[in-house]
């Protein structure tokens, strides 16, 4: 890893303000990401992950702070970062190919440039003969990994997941979780990994962050010190697992404590 962060996350608040007051979100965040890291985020629902990922993206404005990549400040409209959303998002009017080549065509990316580019992408999400496929002609894993090629194409400075694996089965998401680290590693992309599933956490990841509930502060830290391919029955998936889950079950107990009866 490089001595210099690829991301450097400093101090971020952000506050929701609505008729009802003011919500405090995320509440002075710091961390930061290296080259080629893998980095899951992990917290209770409604935490501020999302909005943290969005302001990492430019798609959304913090109250303060500042995000960094590569030493340099970006802000809002930045375009360094490939995004993954939730909810799947490919246009249902375009092929596999045209969705993938949707960020070089906004960038006016002549055709046979896009062409040469998506047949790389194509060949590394393994879906060579569907490329002229409709999305709802392929699977929802295909459309998963269809996406993340749409983010990869234009080659962001760090890729962000937001439950970029949800919504699935069972068995879908365990292999698209090995597509996921097989493209990672092949790209040597640096990415941030959102999920509410600490097993595919602790399966994917180099490191994990915890956040607290609302307002968002980091609670916890672990560096996943274990070798690649993992076995997610292992005693040390397990270990991590069961660490995770308690620092996770401690801040549920303290946010329905705050409810009250």
């Amino acid at each position: 890893m490089s001595k210099t962060p690829k991301l450097s996350v400093k101090r971020l608040y952000k506050t929701y303000r609505t008729e009802n007051g003011d919500t405090l979100v995320l509440d002075g965040i710091s961390f930061d990401v290296h080259e080629g890291e893998f980095l899951s985020i992990l917290g209770p629902s409604g935490c501020g992950k999302t909005t943290l990922l969005k302001i990492i993206a430019g798609l959304l404005e913090a109250d303060s702070g500042e995000v960094l990549i590569d030493g340099e400040e970006v802000g809002l409209g930045h375009s360094r970062v490939g995004y993954v959303f939730q909810q799947e998002s490919l246009f249902p009017w375009r092929t596999v190919r045209q969705n993938i080549e949707f960020g070089l065509e906004i960038r006016g990316v002549p055709p046979e440039e896009r062409r040469r580019l998506s047949d790389r992408m194509i060949d590394l999400i393994k879906m060579r003969g569907l490329e002229d496929h409709l999305p709802h002609e392929i699977s929802g894993g295909q459309a998963r990994k269809t996406e993340m090629a749409r983010s990869l194409i234009t080659e962001p400075d760090i890729l962000v997941s937001d439950e970029g694996l949800s919504n699935l089965d069972a068995q879908t998401r365990n292999y698209l979780q090995e597509e996921f680290l097989r493209i990672w590693q092949e790209t040597g992309s640096t990415v941030i990994f959102v999920s509410h599933n600490v097993d595919e956490a602790v399966f994917m990841s180099d490191r994990i962050l915890i956040l607290s509930n609302v307002p968002a502060r980091i609670i916890g830290e672990y560096v996943v010190d274990l070798p690649r391919p993992r076995v997610r029955a292992s005693t040390g998936c397990l270990q991590y697992r069961a660490k995770i889950l308690d620092v996770l079950r401690v801040e549920q107990e303290k946010a329905l404590a705050r409810q009250g009866p």
